[in-house]
């Protein structure tokens, strides 16, 4: 049995992860979140009940499970505890079910007044950020004077390094963006109280994990956002601050890759990307409504409506490439229900050339059209369906095709937001090409 296994979004994120890495955490120890910041949202629904996570691991939802936050990880403490207190109401007990690395840069205030103060002076030209100042969090961790999460423990040293750290902020938000100043005391005595409420949770999860994977315990790594807002690999410069891409996961976390058995790649039976940035199989008509009504696409972390396209098979083929994927799970299925026709980009035409392109740089999309293949839709709805065999032709067709397309057996079909609706093709412990 394959014991650590990867989910990560093949699009460009809210492709459902967080239902998938709940419903195959059951049986694990460790459910570990391994990049990214309180800018992502998972959201499941259990019994008809829906809760939004955005830095705790969705695994945490099942009480056998331990939490991982790891060290690629930007940490806002504020965020953090409203989350655990969240859950707590919801009868859901974290209290020595969490760890966080002692790695883990920390978000504070000023990361996120910057955000924003960009964003503002950037105008029409703004990335279309979360603003929760994940990018000015990790550019203090590259530029090695981030606060991290050990900081926490020595309350003198966080002091001095927090009012210098505060200072150079002040310099640029008053000289260059026109801004308010900040009071490094006001923050340092806000951090004050909730260091007593995570001090017991601050650990070395690397060697946690290491002494997990000695022991054969099964470990989910769960990843935020998807891999084209990857900081390396995807639409730049609307991208994420972080690698959302397998590799993320060995840096985000000090686990070899010789240690990852499976790599599950997520994406939506259709395409969706909130913010601004290149997507080539975007929709403006009534397909784009019937997406946005029925799949309710708006963002779980800032409630901006998703921008809605066909199935983007080419931009798909390159995240299989890119993470090494070893089975593909389709979400959402269901919002395609009631449609005509279904469509699928299978190649792109450069604007200016008319050459048809296969594998087309990803800092070109913008000079492309996409080209498509047509498929006959369904009228029967497949909502909640448990067994691939009552799935409608037309629908099995489609799965089958992405298949064909990508070379990549597809061993999960979500088919509704409950974490019941779900169909597993195969074991997906032990991946095999799936005949539908």
């Amino acid at each position: 049995m394959k014991k650590n296994i990867v989910i990560l979004g093949t699009q460009w994120g809210d492709e459902g992860k967080g239902k998938i890495v709940d419903c195959i955490s059951s049986d694990a120890a460790y459910v570990v979140r391994y990049q990214g910041g309180h800018n992502a949202g998972h959201t499941l629904v259990i019994n008809d009940q829906k809760i939004v996570l955005h830095l705790i691991p969705s695994g945490l939802l099942h009480k056998n499970v331990i939490g991982i936050i790891a060290n690629g990880v930007v940490v806002s403490p504020t965020e953090l505890i409203k989350e655990i207190q969240m859950l707590e109401k919801n009868n859901i007990i974290v209290n020595k079910r969490l760890f966080i690395s002692s790695s883990s840069p920390l978000i504070l205030p000023y990361h996120i007044e910057m955000d924003l103060a960009r964003e503002k002076k950037l105008g029409m030209n703004a990335l279309g950020t979360t603003g929760r100042g994940i990018g000015p969090a990790y550019e203090d961790k590259i530029a090695r004077r981030a606060l991290r999460i050990g900081d926490l423990k020595n309350e003198k040293t966080l002091s001095v390094r927090l009012e210098k750290i505060v200072d150079y902020y002040n310099h640029q938000f008053v000289n260059f963006y026109q801004y308010k100043s900040m009071n490094y005391k006001i923050i340092l005595n806000n951090l004050l109280p909730i260091i007593e409420l995570i001090y017991d949770m601050i650990k070395d999860t690397t060697n946690i994990l290491h002494s997990a994977i000695k022991n054969k315990k099964k470990i989910v790594f769960e990843g935020a956002q998807g891999t084209l807002l990857d900081i390396d690999h995807g639409t730049y410069p609307y991208v994420t601050s972080s690698n959302s891409t397998i590799g993320g996961v060995m840096t985000g976390t000090g686990i070899g890759p010789r240690n990852i058995d499976c790599i599950i790649g997520i994406t939506k039976a259709y395409s969706t990307r909130v913010g601004c940035g290149p997507f080539p199989t975007e929709l403006f008509d009534n397909i784009d409504k019937h997406f946005s009504s029925k799949g309710h696409e708006f963002g779980s972390t800032t409630g901006r409506k998703r921008r809605t396209g066909w199935l983007d098979a080419v931009s798909l083929c390159r995240s299989v490439h890119i993470n090494s994927i070893s089975s593909l799970c389709i979400t959402k299925l269901d919002v395609l229900d009631g449609l005509d026709e279904i469509k699928i980009c299978t190649s792109y035409k450069n604007i200016y050339t008319s050459e048809i392109i296969l594998f087309p740089d990803i800092n070109e999309w913008d000079d492309v059209l996409p080209i498509y293949e047509t498929h006959p839709g369904w009228k029967q709805k497949t909502l909640g369906i448990k067994k691939i065999e009552d799935l409608p032709k037309q629908a099995r067709n489609y799965i089958n095709r992405i298949q064909e397309i990508t070379n990549i057996p597809i061993s999960i079909i979500s088919t509704g937001p409950d974490r019941s609706d779900i169909i597993f093709i195969n074991d997906i412990f032990h991946i095999k090409k799936s005949i539908i």
